[in-house]
Order: C-alpha cells, then sequence, then structure tokens
C-alpha cells in the first residue's frame, strides 16, 4: 500500500505561539468568568433574603436574565476563540506533499500536449 502522507522535505515545524496559550487558558478563562458572572445573582438573593417585598421576585428574575445571557455569550465568544486557535494549530501542522500533476512546458512546447 502506498504512503498517502508523504511529508514535503526539508519542511521545519513552525514553533508554537499565541494560539497554544490561548487553549492553555481558555478553562481557566471560562471558568473563572462563569464564575464571576454567577456572583450578582448569588448577592441579589441573600441580600434580598433579609428584605422580603413583593417586587423581589422581578428584582431576582431580572438579574437572573441578566446573568444567563452573558453566560451564554461568554461561552460563545470562548468557544469561537477556541475554534480560530484550533484552525491556527492545524495550519501550523506538518506540510505534505500535493498530488502530482504534470505542467506543461512552456520552454519546450513541442513535447506539451494540447488539449483539443
Amino acid at each position: 500500500m502506498p504512503n498517502l502522507f508523504n511529508k514535503l522535505p526539508g519542511y521545519s515545524r513552525t514553533p508554537p505561539g499565541k494560539e497554544r496559550v490561548i487553549l492553555r487558558w481558555l478553562p481557566r478563562v471560562l471558568l473563572g468568568g462563569s464564575a464571576l458572572l454567577v456572583l450578582p445573582s448569588l448577592a441579589v438573593r441573600v441580600l434580598l433574603m433579609y428584605k422580603p417585598e413583593q417586587n423581589t421576585a422581578t428584582l431576582v428574575t431580572t438579574v437572573d436574565i441578566h446573568v444567563i445571557s452573558l453566560l451564554i455569550l461568554l461561552w460563545i465568544a470562548a468557544f469561537t476563540v477556541a475554534i480560530g486557535a484550533c484552525v491556527v494549530l492545524v495550519m501550523k501542522g506538518p506540510a505534505y506533499v500535493a498530488d502530482a500533476y504534470p505542467l506543461v512546458d512552456i520552454e519546450s512546447p513541442e513535447t506539451s500536449t494540447t488539449i483539443t
């Protein structure tokens, strides 16, 4: 069976760049950011525990909606950054030899084939 993936001779792998740093920091940013975004919702619940009023349910619901929307925004942004970093990581991978394609030599047209 022929080797389908022939690496390009003389190719040196590109050194890792910012994409590795981004991928390494992404879980921490996602967990830390999520924890920070949940804090207002918890704070409202704790502070309103001592003030039983009629409109406290509305305030808690409003804060929860804002927190959930910001969490979704954070997760989508982190996912988008992760996709971009993975694309850069794949593009920096090893180079492979493409399929052989015979080119028409302009300097010696008598040996070239013409399409009719």
